[in-house]
């Protein structure tokens, strides 16, 4: 039978979770109440900030009831890894948004640009406390540098995916290959992630470190070669004069760079767990 805890509400941590279910509640509700745009970016922003709504009171509800530690999961490896991600998620809405949907008379706009600032560094403040552990304690995962390196991959992988649109690589082989690396990284990812976090390596007959390696390795390299490839066939004429914000070349640009970065991501991931299955582990 579940008990209230009502330290869960009291203690740093609780206060500001609390305070980031208020804060991303008050900028979706902004933003809800200044319209709608047909825009993949205003529907990523919209979705970050239910999101973490919908998670921290979520986290908030089950520490009080404390139903938390009947999950079969490690709890708090799941809580910094989720604001770890809201803090990754919020800092881009937070750039994102008043890029494209604000002006000097946009109030609204305005006030959930700075309320979605606030929000981020209240996450940032609760992954400072959550890895606030006593020397020795037990880590899971995802609060690891590989566990955030694949949060990370997975994350810019959707800013990734939200910028595509069908026409940009539906004639071209050399982006479609693009469009696989993104998608088979990403879904190789998230199965490690779940694979991990659920405890369930141990019926898998080869090494599971190795394998990631192997992962790793492969998944660097088709990035590498998806950071040539998608600007070199993307970008064949120069930016449209009548390319308002929002223009597909816009897209084009943000997909470039955030294959940029995950390819940086991959390659670092990759050189880290090498160093740790085969550096580390024969000390």
């Amino acid at each position: 039978m579940a008990s209230v805890d009502v330290r869960a509400l009291s203690q740093p941590v609780g206060i500001m979770r609390i305070m980031a279910t208020f804060l991303s509640c008050m900028s979706f509700s902004l933003v809800a109440s200044a319209g709608y745009f047909n825009s993949p970016y205003w529907a990523w922003c919209m979705f970050t900030w239910c999101f973490c709504f919908f998670f921290t009171l979520l986290i908030l509800i089950l520490e009080f009831t404390t139903i938390f530690s009947k999950l079969p999961f490690p709890w708090e490896d799941f809580t910094t890894a989720f604001a770890m991600l809201a803090s990754l998620m919020c800092l881009a809405a937070s750039i994102i948004y008043p890029i494209f949907f604000t002006c000097s008379t946009c109030h609204r706009q305005i006030g959930a640009s700075v309320v979605s600032w606030v929000c981020f560094g209240v996450y940032t403040g609760e992954v400072v406390l959550t890895r606030l552990r006593p020397s020795g304690e037990h880590i899971g995962f995802l609060s690891t540098l590989p566990g955030i390196m694949k949060m990370l991959e997975t994350f810019l992988s959707c800013l990734i995916f939200t910028s595509l649109e069908v026409g940009q690589y539906s004639g071209s082989p050399g982006l479609q290959w693009c469009i696989a690396v993104f998608s088979l990284c990403f879904i190789f990812n998230v199965l490690i992630i779940l694979l991990t976090v659920t405890q369930l390596i141990s019926p898998i007959l080869l090494s599971f470190e190795k394998l990631v390696i192997l992962y790793n390795l492969l998944a660097a390299l088709m990035y590498l070669t998806a950071m040539v490839i998608w600007p070199l066939y993307s970008f064949e004429t120069k930016r449209p004069g009548n390319c308002g914000s929002l223009c597909s070349w816009d897209k084009l640009v943000m997909v470039t760079l955030m294959t940029i970065f995950n390819a940086i991501v991959y390659t670092l991931d990759a050189a880290y767990s090498i160093r740790l299955v085969f550096c580390v582990s024969n000390q």
